[in-house]
C-alpha cells in the first residue's frame, strides 16, 4: 500500500512541476503551405539479346518487324 501511496505522490509532484510549462509551448500551423519539390530522374535501360537464327528471321522479314523509333 505504501508503494502506492509513493507512485500517487510522485504523479503528483510530477504534474505540480509540469503545470508552469502548458503557457510556453505553442503550436501553429504555418502561413504558407508546405511545398516539397521533388526532381527525380527515372531511366531505363532494357539489354536484348537474339540467338542467330532469330536475328536471322527479323532479317529475312523486316515487314513483320518494323525498326522502334528512335529517341530524341
Amino acid at each position: 500500500m505504501r508503494n502506492a501511496w509513493t507512485r500517487a505522490a510522485q504523479l503528483a509532484v510530477g504534474v505540480a512541476a509540469a503545470l508552469p510549462l502548458t503557457g510556453c509551448i505553442t503550436v501553429k500551423a504555418p502561413e504558407k503551405p508546405i511545398d516539397i519539390n521533388l526532381n527525380v530522374n527515372i531511366s531505363q535501360q532494357v539489354v536484348v539479346r537474339l540467338q542467330p537464327d532469330v536475328q536471322q528471321m527479323i532479317q529475312q522479314n523486316p515487314e513483320a518487324f518494323p525498326p522502334a523509333p528512335t529517341r530524341p
